[in-house]
């Protein structure tokens, strides 16, 4: 027993020593912080979809007629409340893109619904629209920050399963699928034109 004793704790040392070596522990911790960058794009995104109830009914007091508009953004966070991605589909290719798509189809209906507000001089007057309009402004920029945090987490991780010895550590002993990124919208590469 004695014996047994002596060769457990040189094994257990020569056991840690060779896992902290081979990237394991690396790999898990940037495993935590792709999920941690996810919690934080998903708050920023459910920030933008508490503040739409308010602007839309702030809008439809002063342009009630403009039912379309009001109802495709109704639709818009009906279908971004549809579409949840878990953590563990971030290696998904698919469930990013219908995320992704989602949230794109929001920023339309927003953007058409301020496109609209612009014809109502009263309603761009009123403070509740002007004080809702700076947060939304406030919210798209931390989207853009929380997607941008995200996509170095994401970066960071595949590198470190990609790449020797935690490749190799990945393929026999974790087993972790690559994640994915935030990609550009079609169309991103071509700069808007501008007419005069």
């Amino acid at each position: 027993m004695r014996k047994l004793s002596l060769l457990f704790w040189p094994l257990l040392l020569i056991t840690l020593l060779s896992l902290s070596g081979c990237g394991y522990n690396r790999i898990q911790e940037n495993e935590e912080t792709v999920f941690s960058s996810w919690a934080d794009v998903e708050a920023t995104y459910q920030r933008r979809a508490d503040l739409i109830p308010n602007l839309v009914e702030t809008v439809k007091a002063y342009a009630a007629h403009e039912k379309e508009t009001l109802q495709a953004v109704t639709e818009a966070r009906a279908q971004v409340g549809q579409v949840k991605l878990d953590a563990n589909q971030l290696g998904d290719a698919a469930s990013i893109a219908r995320f992704q798509q989602a949230q794109q189809g929001m920023s339309g209906a927003l953007s058409r619904l301020l496109v609209v507000a612009e014809r109502y001089p009263d309603l761009k007057a009123n403070q509740n629209f002007r004080d809702l309009q700076h947060q939304l402004e406030g919210t798209e920029n931390r989207i853009n920050v929380a997607r941008q945090r995200y996509n170095q987490a994401v970066r960071t991780f595949n590198s470190s399963i990609r790449t020797f010895p935690g490749n190799l550590t990945n393929k026999f002993l974790l087993k972790l699928e690559r994640k994915e990124p935030f990609k550009a919208a079609a169309g991103a590469e071509q700069a808007p034109q501008v007419k005069f």
